[in-house]
């Protein structure tokens, strides 16, 4: 990795380790609470807010869960504006294939649900898994170029070039590439408001 790259990965973990920090502290929540709500381990919780670790971005997004909030406020804080532009090279790379792809968050709102917009690169012969996001989440992915087969509930779909895909999100489903050539593809998640406890599968609003 470059000394550009490392450094971008560097800025993300020490925001998630300060928002992570102020989000728990917020509320009041120990490491434990955190955790049971989470399903993140307290020592993958206290080497994230030590900024001791890169979190996979299904550990943002049980943590992200958790509070209430999306993964793009986890990154940076949520600022009032009425025109906000992010240039490409400052959206962050949450995730790497084995053979080169990637997931980059462009954006987050986080009002009145929260929603999220990703741009993915699958290789051939990459596949990624996606944890249960919560209750009353969907996905919805565009393909740009190449073929993508999405699984949900254990059922293959496959999405080819300028085709899109809707699905209910808060079950198992994961994104694979069997083609002979990479695949882009745009995707939003859209997520109803409220902090989301793993362990009695209930929201309540988050605080204001």
């Amino acid at each position: 990795m470059t000394d550009a790259g490392t450094g971008r990965v560097n800025a993300v973990t020490s925001a998630v380790a300060r928002q992570v920090r102020d989000l728990r502290a917020t509320r009041g929540w120990s490491f434990e609470e955190l955790a049971g709500r989470s399903g993140v381990s307290k020592g993958m919780l206290v080497q994230i807010e030590g900024g001791r670790t890169n979190p996979s971005i299904g550990t943002l997004c049980r943590v992200a869960d958790a509070f209430g909030v999306n993964i793009a406020r986890l990154l940076e804080p949520t600022e009032e504006r009425t025109v906000k532009i992010v240039p490409a090279a400052q959206a962050p790379l949450l995730w790497q294939g084995t053979r080169g792809g990637t997931a980059r968050l462009l954006s987050g709102i986080g009002e009145p649900d929260l929603v999220e917009l990703w741009d993915w690169t699958l290789h051939p012969g990459e596949e990624h898994r996606s944890p249960d996001h919560p209750r009353g989440t969907r996905e919805v992915l565009h393909v740009l170029a190449g073929t993508v087969v999405v699984r949900v509930d254990g059922d293959d779909h496959v999405v080819g070039e300028g085709e899109t895909i809707e699905f209910h999100a808060d079950r198992d489903h994961g994104y694979r590439n069997d083609g002979p050539r990479p695949c882009r593809l745009v995707m939003v998640v859209v997520t109803p408001s409220g902090e989301w406890d793993r362990r009695t599968r209930s929201r309540r609003p988050r605080p204001t």
